[in-house]
């Protein structure tokens, strides 16, 4: 079996790359680098530029199914410039694929795209379903609803399509862990805001094993790429510390003050994101970190080797 991976050399798509060698599943991966591009048998690169329309077509040989991943990240200032960056980053990705396929011969069958949690609306006691149909009324949601909606596209070319809204990912190597730790090493962390807002927290293990579940078991629709157990940003804080057996003493951030600094951009962190993980658990799926404290102890003892 062969797939092809849109941000195969990001945090995610390392993981599933390396999960897929670990399983004997070969690699082809676009990249916009052309330093990067490799062509050994499992892991193959193709050169892609989604905003200008460009790339190797021969990256559709022997593949059956794609994940995509290819994306600008949202930690960023949100300017307007970089706030078009980041839609048109997913949007472009997801229209050159869709034109090659219609456009050359193939055997994909299956798209699996990343999508995310931030479509749902901020609440902390609503417990949020792949079933709810609500967006959030922001730039997060709108993008989100934007994304999956080019993705959907793909249906009429008679791919199945799968979209996994993930959460917050939790990994040694990148992404919120090393960030929240490193006032914490200097006994500088604090939770922000006030501290109950939700969220829904993902292994990145498990993050990439539900990509390839979907892909073995030919998964259709939306599912939520988290963790069972959600905790608040307090929680989330106070493990870290207590994994680097540091304290925390610092008054919580005002919320105020992270708007004032981040402008509309703070609504990542101080929003509370209460998500579901059961419609892929009743698929069969079996999540290898479940709690959050053996979670961090894992990822810090990780990092620390």
């Amino acid at each position: 079996m062969r797939i092809l991976i849109t941000g195969a050399t990001g945090l995610v798509g390392s993981e599933i790359t390396r999960l897929c060698r670990e399983k004997g599943i070969n690699v082809n991966f676009l990249t916009t680098s052309k330093g990067k591009i490799e062509k050994s048998e499992a892991y193959r690169g193709y050169y892609w530029n989604p905003s200008t329309e460009e790339i190797d077509a021969k990256c559709l040989d022997g593949v059956g199914a794609i994940i995509n991943l290819a994306g600008a990240s949202v930690f960023q200032p949100w300017t307007k410039s970089n706030k078009e960056k980041i839609l048109n980053s997913r949007l472009d990705s997801l229209n050159l694929l869709n034109k090659t396929l219609e456009q050359n011969s193939h055997q994909v069958g299956q798209l699996v795209s990343a999508s995310a949690i931030g479509i749902y609306p901020s609440s902390r006691s609503k417990m949020y379903e792949e079933k709810d149909t609500v967006v959030a009324n922001d730039f997060l949601g709108e993008v989100t609803q934007q994304w999956e909606a080019a993705a959907d596209k793909f249906q009429d070319l008679s791919l199945r399509v799968a979209k996994v809204r993930i959460g917050i990912v939790l990994s040694a190597e990148g992404g919120a862990l090393p960030q929240i730790m490193k006032p914490v090493k200097l006994n500088l962390g604090a939770p922000l805001g006030s501290g109950k807002q939700w969220q829904s927290w993902i292994h990145i293990k498990d993050l990439a094993s539900i990509f390839l579940f979907i892909i073995t078991n030919g998964l259709q629709g939306v599912y939520n790429g988290v963790a069972p157990n959600p905790a608040t940003n307090e929680e989330l804080t106070k493990e870290i510390a207590n994994a680097l057996d540091k304290k925390l003493w610092l008054p919580k951030v005002p919320g105020l003050a992270l708007k004032a600094v981040m402008g509309e951009m703070s609504g990542v962190v101080l929003g509370s994101q209460l998500v579901s993980s059961s419609k892929i658990q009743e698929k069969g799926f079996e999540f290898s970190f479940v709690n959050l404290r053996p979670t961090i102890k894992d990822l810090i003892n990780k990092k620390a080797g």
